[in-house]
């Protein structure tokens, strides 16, 4: 047992968390760097075409690309979007979710109209639907988000909904009910505390294959704008030059990587320490 200090403390919830750690301190400091970006980078849309394909060197410590543009200043900015089209695509798909779940949860006619919507909506598969999104409505980071975001609202819904249905007709529950507290009142204070540790779980994941998918969306070109650096449209516009300059494919490819790690990690983290279950195993 940790005897009060701080740095005891720390080491013993180091101990006995590492993944949380780990995952959190990798995330913070790519949180960190894309703040700093526009203050310790180059202008990552710069054209210098005298500079193209350099490699990494004390001038460009991440080499150019076919254009002349340091790589660097392109990898930290483009962290701003993954992390912005992450955490708001988290956002919105969890407190949609719990909205829509809470309702089909706890009133029966209301699930059954609104879980044969989320059923049709997650019949198609997201990344087409991400397609045909981006495609009607055009490339931004407003729509990509969007894009991104219906297909795990259903996702979502079916977790809430399924603790809602869990929890409903606890005694508890049953008592607040027949002293006649209101539903807005019973749902807020009785039902929505059981949700909040799968969504915290399920929110690090959602905010993880965002990223992979924005990624993968601009790199079939259905994303953001090709101007905007971000590491999916990094990795398409160096997939050309992989043999002669690789240097140009690594940076965006490492960041993505390490990002979704240290997110993953601090998921399982936090559900090993907010699962009952798990938490007493351990």
């Amino acid at each position: 047992m940790a005897d009060g200090k701080p740095s005891a403390i720390a080491a013993e919830f180091l101990r006995r968390h590492p993944t949380i750690v780990v995952g959190a301190t990798l995330l913070l400091l790519v949180i960190l760097a894309a703040i700093m970006a526009p203050y310790v980078t180059r202008d990552p849309i710069l054209l210098e075409p005298i500079n193209r394909l350099k490699p990494p060197s004390a001038e460009f410590w991440m080499g150019t690309d076919s254009l002349g543009r340091d790589i660097f200043a392109r990898t930290v900015h483009g962290a701003r979007i993954s992390l912005l089209v992450g955490l708001t695509v988290a956002i919105v798909s969890v407190f949609s979710g719990l909205v829509i779940g809470l309702l089909a949860g706890y009133f029966n006619r209301v699930d059954a109209v609104v879980m044969r919507v989320m059923d049709g909506v997650m019949a198609v598969p997201a990344i087409l639907l991400a397609i045909a999104l981006v495609a009607l409505l055009g490339a931004s980071v407003k729509v990509v988000i969007i894009a991104i975001a219906i297909p795990e609202i259903p996702r979502v819904t079916r977790l809430v909904r399924s603790v809602v249905l869990s929890v409903r007709d606890l005694p508890y529950v049953e008592a607040a009910r027949s002293n006649g507290t209101r539903v807005a009142k019973l749902l807020r204070r009785h039902i929505l505390p059981s949700t909040a540790a799968p969504l915290i779980v399920q929110g690090t994941f959602i905010c993880a294959s965002a990223i992979l998918t924005e990624a993968g969306l601009s790199f079939l070109g259905a994303g953001t704008p090709p101007e905007i650096p971000t590491w999916g449209n990094m990795i398409a516009s160096s997939r050309l030059y992989l043999q002669i300059a690789p240097w140009t494919i690594f940076a965006p490819g490492i960041c993505l990587a390490v990002v979704v790690l240290a997110v993953n990690l601090l998921g399982d983290g936090l559900r090993d320490r907010l699962d009952p279950r798990i938490s007493r195993r351990m």
